[in-house]
């Protein structure tokens, strides 16, 4: 191992444990306060992109993650909390851990939005022990900050992913994973 990777490893460890030293603002007292923020988001994401509205009514269910804390230099990661929705109704609460590798630096927090768009897909999620994102996403990001539009392709992907509301700097190119678990608050 080089003095860069050893020091590239010690920040990237450092950062980790600091993103779950500060868990995203949410945990503490449980699903409450999950469900709280999750209202939260859902009600900025239909103000700021109406078009969701139709996606969230067409959706078998969503995935909600009011908050997203990622930072990264050389290796990076994210952590955040959230619920599940089916019918408007939260039926299980989820984190979401995220790694990396490649050139980055930086720290963000954004939220994002899982659209079940099938019963399959959300079977398949629910039923999974560790849902890892995969290419069989499509993601739907707003242009300009303005407007989210869904075209026919997205409306017919089994998984939409929303992702809004991002603060923070950070760039880069990375290889990356994203894995869902289910967790009691």
């Amino acid at each position: 191992m080089t003095f860069l990777t050893r020091r590239e490893m010690v920040l990237a460890l450092g950062g980790t444990a600091l993103l779950a030293g500060c868990n995203n603002g949410v945990g503490g007292t449980g699903g409450p306060r999950i469900d709280a923020r999750v209202d939260a988001t859902l009600a900025e994401m239909y103000r700021r992109f109406p078009g969701t509205r139709k996606l969230a009514d067409d959706a078998a269910g969503m995935l909600v993650m009011p908050l997203v804390t990622e930072a990264g230099l050389g290796l990076g990661g994210a952590f955040g909390r959230g619920a599940l929705r089916v019918g408007g109704v939260t039926v299980d609460y989820y984190s979401t851990a995220k790694a990396s590798a490649g050139l980055q630096i930086g720290a963000q927090q954004y939220a994002h939005v899982l659209f079940f768009m099938t019963q399959d897909a959300l079977m398949n999620f629910r039923r999974s022990p560790g849902w890892a994102a995969g290419a069989n996403i499509e993601y739907a990001i707003p242009e300009g900050g303005e407007t989210l539009a869904a075209e026919t392709t997205t409306s017919l992907a089994p998984v939409i992913a929303v992702i809004f509301g991002q603060a923070g700097l950070r760039i880069g190119a990375t290889l990356e994973g994203v894995k869902y678990t289910r967790i009691i608050p």
